[in-house]
């Protein structure tokens, strides 16, 4: 079972496109037991495998075999948020592709993997999701292969086509997806565009500033607190908290769950606590009020909730927005937890 994860903001364009087709979004998001109040998060990360089951069901339900295709070159690298402007810093497509990469993982998604080889005037852009994942695969594939040429096109022009794309396993629908991609798909060892090699010279038309804060962190599919962490947010979106609700989302039992915090010397009470005051400190930066984010984190009242931020932050939520600039950031839930302790940033 793979704890792979990727942002929120990949799901935005499926939703718009399941409206737009009249499918009922809230159907959508419970078939693949996804909260839908992740339409105002996108900065959330979910699992990457569930993301494949809400494109693989909006596929379903809509009727279109090419509809990741669709979706990712309609939404184009808007779609990918801050990696999508991490892109376009770079000067030229041939760094945009193998320098950008490097922070695809931190900005985006974890367990994939691309790479760009140049061989007899040919340039062959792959991508592969290295998690051990079945149910929805090609459709993230293809999802991929519309952002990749969406980033080509930026630096060569609205007309420019590839030479072709790869895309493993047998195809449905391969006309009307080619019909998007405005080039030949054919089936290959992996997901890819080809394209000549020259292309890679093409400046930016227009560089972003360079990227200095991504946001939240994507953690590494293996670091199981900073996971649960996350998942401990998705849940409560959910309606749901626990333990068992956290290991259930992860696919193991509770019992494993916590040996497998405790390996890396956490307790999930820890990472639970970790995950609220984050989230707290979210909220109140956003500008809610006390009342609201204790309302937000499941708390009975607010005085509940002020002495739980209080113990987090050595502050009272009421001063926060009143000294948060003097602080420095709190760290987020998928930090490593410590000494099993809660930071402690300012008294």
């Amino acid at each position: 079972m793979t704890h792979a994860l990727t942002r929120a903001s990949t799901v935005g364009p499926v939703v718009e496109m399941a409206r737009a087709a009249g499918v009922p979004v809230r159907r959508l998001f419970r078939d693949a037991d996804l909260p839908a109040g992740l339409l105002d998060r996108p900065d959330s990360l979910i699992l990457l495998r569930d993301q494949f089951r809400l494109v693989e069901g909006a596929a379903r339900m809509i009727g279109d075999d090419a509809l990741p295709a669709r979706l990712s070159a309609s939404a184009g690298l808007d779609g990918l948020g801050p990696y999508g402007r991490h892109v376009m810093s770079f000067p030229d497509l041939g760094s945009a592709i193998s320098l950008a990469y490097r922070d695809y993982g931190r900005l985006l998604q974890a367990s994939t993997r691309m790479e760009l080889r140049v061989q007899d005037g040919m340039a062959v852009w792959t991508y592969r999701i290295t998690a051990p994942l079945t149910v929805g695969r090609q459709k993230n594939e293809l999802l991929a292969l519309g952002y990749m040429l969406d980033v080509a096109r930026r630096f060569a022009g609205s007309a420019w086509a590839p030479d072709r794309v790869e895309i493993p396993g047998r195809l449905a629908g391969r006309a009307a997806i080619e019909d998007v991609f405005a080039c030949s798909v054919r089936t290959g060892a992996e997901a890819a565009v080809a394209f000549p090699a020259e292309f890679l010279d093409c400046p930016a038309p227009i560089r972003s500033p360079k990227l200095e804060d991504g946001g939240t962190p994507v953690p590494a599919a293996t670091d199981v607190p900073a996971v649960a962490g996350r998942m401990v947010a998705l849940e409560r979106l959910c309606g749901r908290s626990g333990a068992s609700a956290v290991a259930a989302r992860m696919g193991m039992t509770v019992r494993t769950l916590q040996r497998r915090l405790a390996e890396r010397g956490a307790t999930f009470s820890e990472v639970a606590r970790r995950a609220d005051a984050a989230e707290a400190v979210a909220l109140l930066d956003q500008g809610l009020s006390v009342t609201e984010t204790a309302d937000r984190l499941g708390y009975s009242d607010a005085a509940h909730f002020s002495r739980a931020f209080r113990r987090w932050t050595g502050l009272a939520p009421s001063r926060w927005s009143r000294v948060r600039q003097g602080f420095p950031a709190f760290p987020p839930p998928e930090s490593t937890i410590t000494n099993n302790k809660i930071p402690i940033v300012g008294k």
